[in-house]
């Protein structure tokens, strides 16, 4: 019979985050400075300082209410959400100014390193949101430094060996964390999944909270995806906002028709509505830098809401059955199907606009190349970090104690006196 009480992580959970926060303590303590200029490629600070509060709120109360969905989830949801994000933010400032650091021998952050910190720490949480439930918080801790660390050296390799512009590779965190998180949950497979775990449900309390983050996603998405523009070619960064905005739009109506058509009572499924009206935000960031025509971008918004959601309502299932691969909040048809889907559109978008063929033919390679290295480099993090988090030293929970808040946290009236 299995144990009353999950395994407790005194022992692992507290000395694994002091060793870490003491760690980025003294890292920052000797090698990193803030820049004092005031402006940075002609952005003033009151300027910048509300795109990256948009950010902010997004990784922050979006993500983290939009995993408030399980019944009996929601603080480990909401709470795990701010713990993974401040630790991966933290990590990804220090992995990107590595280079800083290996030429200038300190590393000089301002606004923007925040930023770009926070959209990698997203990637991470992309990656959490498949084994939401039924890992526990030093898994998730260790999957947000390995992702992270992945991510930045995907990063680094784009832009080093393909020359891929910085904006074109952060935006791949969306592909990277599907696959990242999908390759995780494949290894981490408990038995059973097939049959729901028992308290793997959702109610209406929970799915309002839900539908709340994916309200605070949908409406600084612009902001996300157009942060780091530059404003060197005058109306980009505003083509960049409409853009967003208008696949946002176009994806929500089209998830709200074709979740309509693939019930069988001809009802809106909150499921659907909660993941797949982001789907245009996804693809149109993947392919921004090429969308030129608001049709351009309803289209692909159009386009990635009917994947996401046709995806949610049988690749989900199929995916858990053929491959055992248990998405908890369906990454895959989310992030990963629609971020495809917005690479297949720049590359497209790009080649339309070639004048000649060995342009085009140039491209569509290079480019080729920048999702196989990305898709690889996932899956080979992936798989590392899935083997190395299988070891029962990081005490997983028994299935029993899947998707519950008692396993980790306390609630005083909910204790049993003996």
């Amino acid at each position: 019979m299995a144990p009353q009480y999950a395994p407790s992580l005194r022992s692992r959970l507290a000395p694994l985050l002091l060793f870490l926060q003491i760690g980025f303590i003294f890292i920052y303590a000797f090698y990193i400075e803030i820049e004092s200029h005031v402006k940075e490629d002609g952005i003033t600070f009151s300027n910048f300082y509300a795109e990256f509060q948009d950010v902010n709120v997004m990784v922050i109360l979006g993500f983290g209410f939009l995993c408030t969905f399980l019944v009996r989830y929601g603080f480990s949801g909401l709470g795990f959400n701010l713990l993974v994000a401040v630790m991966a933010t933290q990590w990804a400032i220090i992995l990107n100014g590595i280079e800083s650091w290996y030429y200038r021998g300190m590393i000089k952050i301002n606004l923007r390193s925040l930023v770009v910190a926070e959209m990698c720490s997203a990637s991470a949480l992309i990656s959490i949101g498949a084994v939401l439930g039924k890992t526990n918080p030093v898994h998730l801790v260790l999957i947000a430094l390995l992702e992270v660390s992945g991510f930045v050296l995907n990063e680094w390799l784009l832009q080093t060996l393909l020359k891929v512009q910085p904006l074109k590779s952060i935006m791949l965190l969306h592909i990277f964390g599907a696959f990242f998180g999908l390759t995780l949950t494949w290894i981490l497979y408990r038995k059973g999944s097939e049959q729901q775990f028992e308290k793997e449900k959702f109610d209406r309390k929970t799915g309002l909270f839900s539908m709340l983050g994916t309200m605070f996603i949908w409406m600084f998405w612009p902001s996300f995806n157009s942060v780091l523009v530059d404003n060197h070619t005058p109306g980009r960064k505003l083509g960049a906002v409409f853009s967003t905005y208008l696949a946002l739009a176009v994806s929500a109506v089209t998830a709200a028709a074709v979740s309509v058509l693939c019930s069988p009572k001809g009802k809106l499924n909150p499921i659907h509505m909660q993941s797949s009206i982001l789907a245009g935000g996804v693809a149109v960031g993947v392919s921004m830098s090429v969308v030129h025509q608001p049709w351009e971008a309803m289209t692909i918004g159009f386009t990635a809401a009917l994947v996401s959601t046709i995806g949610f309502r049988y690749l989900k299932i199929h995916m858990l059955l053929a491959f055992k691969c248990h998405d908890t909040c369906a990454v895959l048809s989310t992030h990963g199907l629609a971020g495809l889907l917005g690479w297949l559109a720049h590359l497209l978008l790009q080649i339309k606009d070639c004048d000649d063929h060995t342009t085009a033919i140039r491209f569509a390679v290079f480019h080729i190349c920048t999702l196989f290295i990305t898709i690889s480099l996932s899956l080979s993090m992936g798989i590392i970090t899935g083997l190395l988090l299988k070891w029962n030293f990081w005490r997983p929970p028994q299935d029993k104690k899947c998707f519950d808040d008692q396993a980790f946290w306390e609630f005083p009236q909910l204790a049993v006196h003996k």
